[in-house]
Order: structure tokens, then C-alpha cells, then sequence
């Protein structure tokens, strides 16, 4: 009996070291025990809710990166939720338990204040930064050359209540061209628009968007420009699609001018000293403390773009972000390279960058984005100086 147990007395003294180690692998959080409540109390105490979006779009990124960036285990812990987009999302932000901020744009604002009338939304719902600019896409069949043509044509959306559901009508009816509207998913739209079944897509994400960047040269599709921005710069900015955006599509050197819709990170107001609201006072120190953390190589570039004093047309600013943002900053050397930029546009316009107040600057930020979009090579401007 005993040459039968020494074999596996012998086998458990040589794993007690492995499984040790093994212990010593699992995270910290994990090896704090304690009574049920407890635990439960513990692990929801500082969570925050992020709703961001669909695979196919830009959202999720940004959302994990914000996760990532801001984790704190228990202390603060991001979770971000895949929504239908930014419409839906603001929908969320309103209505759906567990959600306290949300990526959206801009004009979804406006949509819910005009169209759907919704009661003290300026109270109810805030922002915190404007983010990127995500660019409009359409993108048709060889045999329509400009957006006139395509009246009376099958045109998809793409999925109900992503972003171009409710940016895509807008452009459409300002332009007078009456379209058949189809909210076909991503992926089956661009197929079907390949067979010829509809006559364009239209999706709002920020450039490139990665299964259109793939299209062969021979594919027949190309993209379509806005004939003219003056419709559209009370909600919108300039936005442009080039060669580097999509080489298989857009010839070197050229260019299809566009509009381009800014994101906007919402949040729920919470009452002042609730619960919720201190959780999100949480959330936005840590991300305005930590932003220079996003302008790192490992991140999605859109981040370089954003401006923190950026400000939104009908929308109020978050009030512990207002307060943060108020105060004065020391220069940072990794400083985004929009706001760099920025001061070049002034010096552009005349050089009275020393003289504007934070306000002035903030009014002249859409001018920027039209001098950054139409920049030449060269560093040089075609527009004409104020």
C-alpha cells in the first residue's frame, strides 16, 4: 500500500510550488475576500456606465481606450456598452439604467430638442468635451456622378439609429433630393451596393473606415461630394476624404470635400451631490487629469484633434468639467497637435493670438477646422485672411 501512496505524496509536494505561483498570478482584486454584501458593495461602488456603439464604427474604440486609460480598479472602473449608435445612445443616456455617459454627435442634440421635443433636455443631458469630427461618406454605384442622381434612388442608412440615420435625412433635405430611404446593415448594404441592388450608402464614422479602404481600384464605387456648405455650417464643419484616406478610391493629389459632424462625449446631470453624480465627478477629474495620456502612439489618432476648450452651440458643459477647464493649464510639450495647430491658424488670421480672450478663442474654433481642412501642402491657406 505504501509504494501505491508515495508516488502521489511524491506528485503533490512537486506541484505545491506550481500552483503557489499560480495563486500569486491572479489579480488583487480578485484575492480580496470577504462576506457576499461586501464584495457586491465593493465592486459597483465607483462603476460608470459608457455607451458607445456598433463594431463596424469608431465608438467602441474610444470607449475602451477611455477604459483603459481611467481603470483605477475599484476605485474607478469604466464599462463600456456596445449600443446602436448616436442617436440611440442619447436615447440611452435618458432613459436605459446603468448609463451615465454617452458618445453621440452633435446634431442629435438638436434632433432631440426640435423634433422630439423632449422635456429639459439642456438640464437633463450635458457634455463634457467635444471629441473628433467624424466625416460623412457617400459612397455610389459608377453610374451616378453626383448627388442630384440619386433622387428617387435606393440609398441605406445602414442600421437603425447609427449616426447616419439621423445625419444622412438632414443632408438630404436641405439638398431637395428625395431618396428612398433603407436601413440596411453595414456589411449587406456595401454588398449590395456592389451588386447594383441600391444606388449608395451612407455612413457617418471617422476616416478611413476600414472596409472601404479595401475596395479595389476596379470596384467601380466612388465617393461623392456636398456641393455646397453653406447649407449646412449652422450645425456642421468641413471635413475632406483624400488620396491617404482611401488610395484605392481617391486619385493622388485629389480630393472629395464632405462635412464632417462632431462627437460629443455626453453625460447624464445627475443632482449635485447624489450618488451618480459623484461618480461622474470622479469620472471626468480622472479624464481631464489624465488626457495627455490619450495623445500616445498606442491610441487611435482622432484623439490629436480634440481641443478641451472646444465649445458646442446649444449644448452646457458638465459643471465639474466647466470648472476644471476654467482654470489655467500649464503648457504641456504633449500638447494635441489641433491645439498646436491652432495657434498657427491665428497667427494665420493676423496674429492676435496674445490678445484673445478664451472666448473669442473658442468662436474661432469652426473657422480653424474650415483653415485646417483646406491647408496646403506647404502650410500654406487659399482662404482669405479676416
Amino acid at each position: 500500500m505504501f509504494n501505491f501512496v508515495k508516488p502521489i505524496i511524491a506528485a503533490m509536494i512537486v506541484l505545491l510550488p506550481l500552483n503557489a505561483a499560480r495563486s500569486q498570478e491572479i489579480p488583487q482584486s480578485l484575492q480580496q475576500g470577504g462576506k457576499e454584501a461586501a464584495i457586491r458593495e465593493r465592486k459597483n461602488a465607483w462603476t460608470i456606465g459608457l455607451d458607445s456603439g456598433q463594431l463596424e464604427g469608431l465608438y467602441p474604440r474610444f470607449a475602451a481606450e477611455i477604459a483603459k486609460v481611467l481603470d483605477d480598479g475599484d476605485n474607478l472602473r469604466v464599462l463600456p456598452i456596445l449600443g446602436y449608435g448616436a442617436a440611440s445612445n442619447l436615447e440611452d443616456l435618458l432613459y436605459l439604467r446603468g448609463v451615465d455617459v454617452a458618445l453621440t454627435q452633435s446634431d442629435v442634440f438638436e434632433f432631440f430638442k426640435t423634433q422630439r421635443q423632449t422635456p429639459r433636455l439642456e438640464k437633463r443631458v450635458q457634455y463634457l468635451i467635444r471629441l473628433y469630427n467624424t466625416e460623412l461618406h457617400i459612397l455610389a454605384g459608377p453610374n451616378i456622378k453626383n448627388i442630384a442622381d440619386l433622387r428617387g434612388k435606393k440609398v441605406s442608412f445602414g442600421p437603425a439609429g447609427n449616426s447616419a440615420t439621423l445625419t444622412g435625412p438632414i443632408i438630404f433635405q436641405r439638398l431637395g433630393v428625395k431618396v428612398e430611404e433603407l436601413l440596411i446593415d453595414h456589411t449587406a448594404s456595401l454588398e449590395a451596393l456592389k451588386k447594383g441592388e441600391i444606388s449608395a450608402i451612407v455612413r457617418v464614422v471617422g476616416k478611413p473606415i476600414e472596409p472601404l479602404a479595401k475596395l479595389p481600384a476596379d470596384s467601380g464605387l466612388h465617393f461623392l461630394s456636398i456641393p455646397s456648405m453653406k447649407l449646412f455650417d449652422d450645425i456642421y464643419t468641413i471635413g475632406e476624404l483624400n488620396h491617404g484616406d482611401y488610395p484605392n478610391l481617391i486619385p493622388a493629389g485629389e480630393k472629395v470635400e464632405t462635412i464632417a459632424v462632431p462627437t460629443v462625449l455626453a453625460v447624464y446631470n445627475w443632482p449635485r451631490g447624489s450618488d451618480r453624480f459623484k461618480r461622474l465627478e470622479k469620472f471626468t477629474r480622472a479624464l481631464l487629469t489624465k488626457f495627455d495620456r490619450f495623445q500616445g502612439s498606442s491610441f487611435h489618432p482622432k484623439w490629436k484633434e480634440i481641443n478641451l476648450a472646444a465649445t458646442l452651440p446649444g449644448w452646457q458643459r458638465f459643471s465639474v468639467a466647466e470648472d476644471m477647464l476654467a482654470q489655467p493649464a500649464p503648457d504641456k510639450a504633449g500638447a494635441s497637435d489641433a491645439a498646436a495647430e491652432f495657434d498657427n491658424y491665428l497667427q494665420d488670421q493676423g496674429g492676435r493670438v496674445r490678445s484673445l480672450s478664451r472666448a473669442k478663442r473658442d468662436a474661432l474654433f469652426r473657422d480653424f477646422e474650415r483653415w485646417r481642412a483646406h491647408r496646403n501642402d506647404d502650410g500654406s491657406t487659399g482662404l482669405p485672411k479676416n
